[in-house]
C-alpha cells in the first residue's frame, strides 16, 4: 500500500484494468520497471479521465514499442504533485513482439518519454510478479526547506517553512509513530471502505542538511495521505502547536481533526519499494 493506495481504479480507455494476476502463459514476457518522475505536471500516477498522469505517459511509450502489450501496473498510486525515485511497475509483452535485447528496453522506453519521467531500470522477472501485490514495504521521503527565504531551485520539491523548527522536539515525536498502530487519525477522508487502518511503521526519523530537513518514513503500507499527515503534524510540533506527548493521544483517539495539517504534495517522494524475495531474472522470461 502507499500514501494514495486506496484510490479507486480508473479504467484505461482502451485496455482492461483488471489487476488479477495472469496465470503462467508462455506467450508473454514480464518485466519489472523502476521509474523516477517529477510529479509537478501530473495528476498523479494513476490514469484519470481528462487529466494527464504518469501511468498514461509510460503506457503510451510501451504501446508504441509493443502494440499488443498489456497495461502496466504500478506499486503505488501517488497523488498529484507527488514525486518518485523508486516507483516500481510491471509490464507484460507478447513474446513475438519483443525482438530487442532486454538491456536495450530501458533506452527504448525513455526515447518515447518526456524528460520529467525516466525508466531507471528494466529487467525480466518471473511470470506472476505483480508490482503492487508483491510489495512488502515502501519508503517515502519528505523535504522541508527551513529558512526565511525559499531556495528557488527546490520550489517544486520542498515545503517552505520560514520560521525555525524545533528539531529536537520533532525527532522525539517521530519515534511515537514507530510500531504496529492504528493510523486512522492521520489518514484523509475518503468515500470508500478499507479493511483496516492498522499499519506498521518501521522507521520515522528526520535528517538535517543545512536548511533542508528530510523526513524518512518507512512501513508495510500507508493510508490515504498518511505520510503527509504525519509530516504536517511533526512540523506543527516543531512550531510548538503540539507537544511530542500529544502523538500517542492522537493515535489512540483516531480523529483526524485532532492532528496537524497535510503537508503539501510537492515535498513527498516515493523513494523505494521493497519485495520479499528476488523477482529479477537477468535474461527475462523464457
Amino acid at each position: 500500500m502507499n500514501d494514495n493506495e486506496t484510490h479507486k481504479m480508473q479504467d484505461h480507455p482502451q485496455r482492461s484494468s483488471n489487476p488479477v494476476r495472469r496465470k503462467h502463459n508462455n506467450g508473454w514476457r514480464t518485466f519489472k520497471l523502476v521509474i523516477a518522475y517529477d510529479g509537478t505536471r501530473y495528476a498523479g500516477w494513476q490514469w484519470q479521465k481528462g487529466q494527464v498522469s504518469v501511468q498514461e505517459k509510460i503506457e503510451q511509450a510501451v504501446f508504441k514499442l509493443f502494440p499488443g502489450a498489456d497495461r502496466i501496473h504500478g506499486s503505488s498510486r501517488t497523488d498529484a504533485g507527488v514525486h518518485a525515485l523508486g516507483m516500481t511497475a510491471h509490464m507484460r509483452v507478447p513474446k513475438d513482439e519483443f525482438r530487442m535485447p532486454v538491456a536495450r528496453l530501458r533506452l527504448a522506453l525513455n526515447a518515447f518519454l518526456p524528460s520529467d519521467i525516466r525508466v531507471m531500470s528494466a529487467v525480466g522477472c518471473r511470470h506472476d510478479f505483480h508490482a503492487r501485490f508483491d510489495a512488502t514495504g515502501k519508503q517515502y521521503r519528505y523535504y522541508v526547506w527551513n529558512h526565511p527565504v525559499m531556495n528557488p531551485l527546490l520550489r517544486h520539491q520542498a515545503w517552505h517553512i520560514p520560521k525555525q523548527l524545533n528539531l529536537r522536539e520533532m525527532r522525539k515525536a517521530a519515534r511515537e509513530f514507530i510500531g504496529c498502530k492504528d493510523f486512522k487519525a492521520f489518514a484523509s477522508a475518503h468515500d470508500y471502505e478499507i479493511k483496516s487502518t492498522i499499519r506498521t511503521v518501521v522507521r520515522c526519523d528526520i535528517r538535517r542538511s543545512g536548511h533542508c530537513l528530510v523526513f524518512i518514513i518507512e512501513g508495510d503500507g500507508f493510508l490515504y495521505k498518511m505520510c503527509r499527515g504525519i509530516v504536517g503534524t511533526l512540523v506543527h510540533i516543531g512550531q510548538g502547536r503540539f507537544s511530542p506527548e500529544d502523538v500517542s493521544h492522537m493515535l489512540s483517539k483516531g480523529d483526524r481533526r485532532d492532528t496537524g495539517m497535510n503537508a503539501p504534495a510537492k515535498g513527498l517522494v516515493l523513494w523505494k519499494v521493497y519485495y520479499r524475495k528476488a523477482v529479477n531474472r537477468g535474461r527475462g522470461d523464457k
